[in-house]
């Protein structure tokens, strides 16, 4: 009696064993997709996106978030290919990148996280403190050469940009280029650290950065695009429009895996994602 009733504890107790083995296993595989997430993609909103990750880490201490930049077309293209959850990017997605999501079996889902003021820079020692779109147009296609024609010393003008993958490449040629190529002895930049370190070192230099990016080492030009009004880029001249070149910054997800990128995508609209977007010196989206 005793024996049988010895078994058959024995029995019970290894069901219950198995039991809350299987149910740890399962809340490990379903945590863990849910806690671990990638981010790739745009310069721009590089150092933005590290902080709200950083922040958001200290309150979320089962999260992995993993943030990296390369350029907005860098992160589109990884989303693609299924190497990054989120892409972070500086411009809006292409036709021909959505069809090939679509292509894919992907329902690419698209995310206002904060505006940019584009800021057009050079090197302190510079006397010219404004242009017009026009001129800035006729410096990057080419057609002006040289300082002395937009009001500066005789010295020949040096062109950095973004490289061809970068949002902020692309904006720029869209929005101050009104789509004209730019010239073919402009210096690519790999990032937007490149370019300041580069105008800060050079005088007769010029490129362009986000609002977020400026420091002592560089000289933000005012912009005009009605030749009459010059508004230095700054968070309150973007936020009452009076700053010409602005634009939205996005991040964007495969509809699929919105459970697992949804809170930390929640996390940076939130207030308090947006204090911090206010800080890193963006522009938030309200």
């Amino acid at each position: 009696m005793n024996r049988n009733t010895y078994k058959i504890t024995i029995k019970k107790g290894k069901k219950m064993k198995l039991k809350i083995l299987a149910a740890i296993c399962a809340v490990v595989m379903f945590a863990q997709p849910l806690c671990a997430q990638t981010i790739k993609g745009s310069d721009t909103a590089l150092p933005l996106t590290q902080k709200e990750a950083e922040e958001y880490l200290k309150t979320n201490k089962s999260a992995k978030v993993t943030v990296t930049g390369g350029g907005s077309g860098v992160g589109l293209s990884a989303l693609l290919d299924g190497t990054t959850e989120i892409a972070m990017s500086s411009r809006k997605i292409k036709f021909d990148e959505r069809s090939k999501f679509q292509q894919a079996g992907k329902t690419v889902v698209e995310k206002i996280i904060a505006y940019d003021a584009l800021a057009v820079i050079v090197n302190p020692a510079n006397k010219v403190s404004q242009l017009t779109r026009e001129q800035l147009e006729g410096i990057y296609t080419g057609k002006i050469k040289n300082w002395k024609e937009v009001g500066g010393d005789d010295m020949a003008i040096v062109v950095y940009c973004r490289e061809t993958s970068s949002g902020t490449y692309e904006f720029f040629k869209e929005y101050i280029l009104k789509n004209k190529n730019y010239m073919s002895s402009v210096l690519s930049m790999p990032a937007t650290g490149a370019i300041i370190q580069s105008v800060s070192q050079t005088k007769g230099a010029i490129g362009y950065v986000g609002l977020a990016y400026l420091n002592s080492g560089v000289k933000a030009l005012k912009v005009s695009y009605d030749g009459k009004s010059f508004v230095a880029p700054s968070i309150e001249t973007a936020k009452n429009k009076t700053y010409p070149v602005v634009r939205p910054l996005f991040f964007y997800y495969d509809k699929k895996t919105e459970t697992n990128v949804k809170p930390f995508i929640d996390y940076v609209l939130s207030a308090d994602g947006q204090v911090i977007v206010k800080k890193e010196g963006y522009i938030p989206i309200d």
